[in-house]
């Protein structure tokens, strides 16, 4: 029993979608669908070998030529809102008792936390208003 050029296309598209799963990787994604093009193209309109991997060769290009841009530009993009402690970094804080290179306390979004000074040889009162730099477990590193 011959099997027929399209389902080995159509086996080549399930590999392909296995090994994206695996390796999450959206280039497979756009080869996958190129094969499944050249299914078609053999099983429908009985493409030949060459009619076959041209359709393969340019619809995957042409999938991954729109598609890795796309990609990029949203894997470099920060998201809009930063929650936990991410959020906290950058805000205004005021300090409760004084903080130096060993520690003190601040009220930072309505609530205590201990601090610490980023400049080691920097102390800061109690009333004044300091920057987050950072929070380090549950100490927060001020300027």
């Amino acid at each position: 029993m011959e099997i027929d050029a399209w389902l080995w296309w159509l086996i080549g598209a399930a590999a392909l979608g296995i090994a994206l799963v695996v390796t999450a990787m959206p280039e497979l994604a756009m080869l996958a669908v190129g094969a499944i093009a050249a299914a078609v193209v053999t099983g429908v309109f009985g493409g030949g070998a060459v009619a076959q991997v041209v359709v393969f060769a340019v619809i995957s290009t042409a999938g991954i030529a729109v598609v890795r841009p796309i990609a990029n530009r949203h894997r470099a993009q920060r998201p809009q809102f930063a929650s936990g402690v991410d959020a906290l970094k950058g805000r205004q804080a005021v300090v409760l008792e004084r903080v130096d290179a060993s520690g003190g306390r601040i009220k930072l979004a309505g609530e205590v936390w201990s601090a610490r000074a980023l400049d080691t040889d920097r102390a800061y009162e109690a009333g004044q208003e300091v920057d987050v730099v950072d929070i380090e477990g549950a100490t927060a590193i001020i300027m």
